[in-house]
Parts: structure tokens; sequence; C-alpha cells
């Protein structure tokens, strides 16, 4: 699955009083019909996509849906798959922020209305980036709830990942065979010298709590105390435990330069640049949940040469090569995305307007050198199935063939494997 996306943070800043809209800032509100033949004309079946959470989700019950309803059936026209990103990074005013208790339910019965209205969308990912939206917006205090400290960012990962299996859940209901592509970062924390070890061995198993909870994987004892001292209740945890959803997931890697971080003996982190590299972390991911993987994000700055983001998309696919012939079923790679985007250089952590380039097509919807690159790769590689076996191949149904015999057949079987589900939970795997 060669796939791009429209990106929808949304996140807030100045407590509140300023939003980040990246669809806005990029121009996709005025220009959505000439980005989608974009994602065409690139030979790109699949998107990461979804409707702005702020314009869309009013209150309770209460949605505008006029900007989906137009998007998404030109999507379905387009015969593009859309992976629906329904939360990414912020969440309308009237909820607040992350630390609002009653979002995950709410955020579930948005999910639900979106899978009614759009009954034909098959592949979502409900909530992006668990892990750094908690970090951004509740310990780095940069986003939205802009906390620091460790009891809001348990609180605020608790209610992330709480809202995206609660979602999972609703959506199931609608669409039995839906398959959730979680989008969550890939990290690494490398100690800069022995003093370092302990508190880089602390990052590294905090980088997994996200998916931990929302594959129902029991935590080592470490992060078990962690999670109770920082206000996760018992039945809290046992909540994810219980949830038996993982069969129905992709796990999403994001890689950039920027995830690998070097630690020092305070604690403190810096930067590392690329030190194992994509192939060497998903394998750390793989190893932990044992699921098919997609390389869900990753992109890089042009350059003074022009060629830097070439490269990288180069290295990157090497890396899912590698990964693929390493025996991990590694089903979709993504470069995110479509057009460039806007002051990311700060982490959206201030409105500047500007432009970073990093996108298959500039504002202006000219293509970049890395967007000639990846229509090459598209073009000599879409042919050659990830997995290398007819039996893995990802059991998509394409928004054209929704209403045919074989998709009915599909959902009526995946509800059936649904209901058989049992509702104790299993034997879990150790930490």
């Amino acid at each position: 699955m060669f796939a791009t996306g429209i990106e929808n943070s949304v996140p807030t800043i100045d407590n509140g009083r300023t939003r980040i809209d990246e669809m806005e800032s990029c121009g996709h509100y005025r220009r959505w019909e000439e980005d989608f033949a974009l994602v065409q004309e690139m030979g790109i079946g699949y998107l990461r996509f979804g409707p702005p959470i702020h314009r869309t989700w009013l209150g309770d019950g209460t949605y505008d849906w006029e900007f989906a309803d137009l998007t998404f059936a030109d999507l379905q026209h387009r015969n593009i798959v859309p992976i629906v990103d329904l939360c990414h990074f912020g969440v309308p005013d009237w909820i607040g922020n992350f630390q609002n208790p009653d979002f995950p339910e709410r955020f579930c019965q948005y999910a639900q209305a979106f899978a009614e209205r759009f009954p034909w969308v098959q592949l979502y990912t409900p909530v992006n980036e668990m892990y750094i939206c908690a970090t951004f917006s509740a310990r780095y205090g940069w986003w939205n709830e802009q906390m620091q400290s460790e009891q809001a960012f348990v609180t605020a990962l608790k209610h992330l990942v709480k809202a995206n299996v609660l979602a999972m859940r609703a959506i199931l209901k609608i669409r039995p065979d839906a398959i959730f592509v979680q989008s969550e970062s890939s990290e690494y924390f490398h100690a800069d010298s022995p003093a370092a070890i302990g508190p880089a061995e602390v990052m590294n198993a905090q980088r997994f709590l996200s998916l931990d909870l929302n594959y129902g994987r029991r935590v080592d004892s470490e992060m078990y105390e962690y999670l109770l001292d920082n206000g996760m209740t018992r039945a809290e945890y046992h909540f994810f435990l219980d949830s038996r959803l993982k069969q129905h997931c992709i796990m999403g890697n994001d890689y950039y330069v920027t995830n690998e971080h070097r630690v020092s003996a305070d604690g403190a982190t810096r930067a590392s640049g690329e030190i194992f590299g994509y192939s060497e972390i998903t394998r750390q991911y793989h190893d932990r949940y044992r699921l098919p993987v997609m390389h869900t994000e990753t992109n890089l700055n042009q350059g003074p040469l022009g060629t830097e983001a070439v490269d990288w998309l180069w290295k990157e696919w090497a890396n899912v090569l590698r990964v693929r012939n390493d025996g991990v079923p590694i089903v979709g790679f993504t470069w995110y995305s479509l057009t460039d985007q806007v002051d990311w250089d700060s982490a959206l952590r201030e409105k500047n307007g500007n432009v970073n380039p990093l996108g298959l097509y500039d504002l202006d919807r000219k293509i970049r050198p890395v967007g000639k690159a990846y229509k090459k790769l598209i073009s000599q590689w879409r042919d050659v199935l990830p997995t290398q076996s007819m039996c893995l191949t990802v059991p998509i149904v394409m928004p054209d063939e929704v209403a045919e015999h074989h998709a009915r057949r599909q959902r009526e079987r995946a509800q059936q494997m649904v209901e058989a589900t049992p509702t104790a939970p299993a034997m879990q795997e150790s930490g």
C-alpha cells in the first residue's frame, strides 16, 4: 500500500486561544479537489486523511458533515482508499483538552457517527500518534492543556488510548471488517554515558506505553508502578488488558530523523540523528507486538542541495525492504505529506507561517524532486507483493467494490469473527 497524507493536525497553543490548523495553513480547504487529483497523478492508492475535528464535531451529537461529504464522495469516485484520521493532535474547543475525562466516551460517539455516515470506509487511524500527543500536550507543555507533569502525561495518555479503543469498538459495529492502522511514533533513547543508562531504560520502556495499552499487552512492573503512581487506577489498567482488538490492527510505525535521542545522566534529551534507523527500531516494535507493519510517516526537508529528501526517501525504502527481507510482514509505505507543511520547524508551537519544504508538492502544487522520485518508486515496485505471499495480502475492499458480493461476504465473515471473540481476557504476554 503506497500512501501519502493530507495532514489534519489541529492543536491549540497560547492556553487554548490559538489553533494551528494545518489544512488551513496548507490551503487544502480551497484546493482539496486539486490535491486529490495530485494523489491520483502520483499513482498513490491510499491516503491518510480525515475531516477537521474542530469544524466537524460541534457538540454532543451535533456535526457539520458538509466538508466531509464533499471530500469523501470525491475520494470514493476516484477509488482512492482513505485511511481515516479522526483525531490528530487536537479536539474541539467545547471538549477542552486531553485532561477531560469525558473525551473518550464522547469521541467514541463521534467515531460511530462518522462510520454510520460513510459505511464504505474500511481503514482508520482513530487517534493519531497517542504517545506524541500526550508528550507534547502534557509533558512538554507545548500544545492543548500545556501541562508539564508525569501525572498530566499519564492522564492524557490513558484518555487518548481509551478514546482510540472505544472508537475501534464503535466502528466495528458498523464495519466489522474494519482495519485499524495505528500510526505511532517509533522512538529510541540512547544513553550517552554509563550514568545515563538508567534514565534511557525508563524512556525506552515508556515509548511503548501507548501501544501496550492499545493492544492489551501487560506492561512490566516498573511501568505498572509508574502508571499507578501517576493516576491510573487498577480498573483503568484492566480495561486496556481486557480489550481484545489487536486482531483488527496493522501497526503503523512513523519514523523521522528526529525519532532517536541522546539521554544525559540527568534525564535531559537531545536529538541524536539517525543511529539505528527505521529497520532496527521497527524490528523492536514488531518483536513486541507481532502485528503486520506499515511505515505510516516519514519526510525530510528538501535541503540546500535539493537532493536531501530524495536520498532520505530511498534510504527509508531500503529500510522497508530490509525489514521485509528479515521476515516482518510489512504491508505499506507512506511519504507524509502530499504538500509542504507549515510551522513544523517549531513543532507547531508558534504560528509563524513558515513553509517547511517536506511535501511531494510545494504549496503552489508544483511537484518537488522527492515527488518525482516517489512516483518512479511506486511505478517500479507496486506489483511486488510487500509480504512476498498471496496468503498475507491485506483484505482491502476498494471503494468501487464495496457493494459487490465478495465484499459483502467478507463483512459477514468478519461479523461472525467479532461475535465469536471471547469477552474474557486471555493470557497476556509477559512484559
